[in-house]
């Protein structure tokens, strides 16, 4: 690396930071991407089961297939990589940012005129239930358990518990089946699982696997590794019926209890964080209300796909190579009732041309809709669903050419509203 200043600094090389530095450096500017790993690829490097691809490449591909597509983009731009390095420290003076990096050759400072936040999400932990008892070995997150698995070669668990039923959850407990483990159980608080339909299908009812919902884990027990843990039935409001306790006999509690965005760089640079994401508030260019900052993927929220954290990594990354410093006029973005959140959550005056993504997720679960797109009373789009879930993302589709005409303004009154359609809904859910 010959120079220490860049147009664009791209953090995180999962799929999102691959996408993003991948367009950056496509449409001319000077690209850093920094990953914290020895490999890129982000959590896709242990997603070995097929599914991803679908929508962007047209091909049922693995996670490792997926990032090997775009690490092949990479490798035909200019951009620089730096590998096992960590972001320690993000600045902003005079309209440039200055980045402290860490690796195993000592401290380096870059420069740049904006830069792109991919860092991804967490697992929520065991500390959200408050799950009472010692802390005996055994008791882990998917993502470790998944990590151990398909990585390492080693089997985590003989008799395992899953607390929570988020796509990951499910598919470990397909994973471990099928290395020959006993899965006891996939247990959700919820009413319903918080993961696809086709999970639930493909990864419980095919193995045999059963599913209580309105289960929760309250107790672990055991010494220097899980012996049992004890299950309560919940009612809807969580609240634990006495009489209902039973223990279950094991030697692994895996928790798969959901995502959060990972804000500790957007935190430390004063980003707005939406309390319906749990990530960075931003506009249709992907950039947060800090300008020169763009967030994208699972930084911003949580999608269902790795096609939709590419197809925002792409737009994040252009978006930041051609990115001018100056005043955004920004329409905001509202829903009815009817939904959990939209992304993004405004539209810039200024930089209506194209085609975008509006995400979102239902409040609650819906048969045979219609989301139509409003802005000051005339729809501008529409979109019909069969089927809407709360634990799945979906996406309708916004030209913004055609709303130029509308003569936007930060007055302007932009919503999107559910309604029930009229006949059964023919398009297929972009989230199966």
């Amino acid at each position: 690396m010959t120079s220490s200043r860049f147009n664009v600094v791209v953090i995180g090389g999962g799929p999102a930071g691959l996408s993003a530095a991948v367009a950056a450096s496509s449409d001319g500017a000077s690209v850093l991407l920094v990953e914290k790993e020895a490999r890129l690829g982000g959590i896709l490097k242990q997603c070995i089961h097929d599914g991803f691809g679908v929508h962007r490449f047209n091909e049922n591909l693995t996670g490792p297939e997926y990032a090997f597509k775009d690490i092949k983009q990479l490798e035909q731009t200019n951009a620089y990589v730096l590998l096992q390095t960590t972001v320690t420290r993000v600045a902003k003076y005079d309209n440039f940012f200055y980045l402290t990096l860490c690796n195993r050759f000592g401290l380096l400072q870059v420069e740049a005129k904006s830069i792109v936040i991919a860092t991804g999400c967490r697992e929520r932990t065991d500390k959200l239930f408050a799950i009472h008892g010692s802390r005996p070995a055994g008791v882990l997150t998917a993502g470790c358990a998944q990590y151990y698995t398909n990585v390492l070669g080693q089997l985590p668990a003989k008799r395992a518990v899953i607390l929570g039923s988020c796509n990951t959850g499910m598919i470990m407990a397909r994973r471990l089946t099928l290395e020959g483990a006993s899965v006891l159980g996939v247990y959700e608080p919820m009413q319903m699982p918080q993961g696809s339909l086709s999970n639930v299908v493909q990864c419980l009812n095919d193995f045999d696997i059963p599913l209580h919902t309105e289960h929760t884990v309250t107790r672990v027990a055991g010494g220097s590794r899980l012996k049992s843990v004890e299950v309560y039935r919940v009612d809807k409001n969580l609240n634990l019926i006495r009489g209902s306790e039973n223990r279950i006999q094991c030697d692994s509690l895996i928790l798969s209890v959901g995502l959060v965005p990972d804000n500790d760089i957007p935190d430390s640079l004063g980003v707005p964080i939406s309390d319906d994401t749990g990530g960075p508030v931003c506009d249709h260019t992907y950039m947060t209300m800090v300008d020169g900052v763009f967030c994208c993927g699972n930084s911003t929220h949580i999608n269902s796909l790795a096609d939709h954290v590419s197809d925002s990594g792409e737009k994040a990354g252009l978006s930041a190579a051609r990115y001018m410093s100056g005043d955004r006029r920004l329409a905001e973005i509202r829903t009815s009732k009817d939904f959990l959140y939209v992304v993004p959550k405004y539209l810039n005056i200024d930089m209506l041309h194209g085609e975008i993504f509006l995400y979102f997720r239902t409040r609650e679960v819906r048969e045979d809709m219609v989301v139509k797109v409003f802005i000051d009373g005339q729809e501008v789009s529409s979109q019909e669903y069969d089927s809407l879930r709360p634990p799945e993302t979906e996406r309708i589709l916004l030209d913004l050419d055609t709303i130029v005409s509308t003569a936007l303004t930060t007055e302007s009154r932009i919503e999107l509203r559910m309604e029930k359609t009229q006949i059964p809904a023919k398009g297929s859910n972009d989230s199966l």
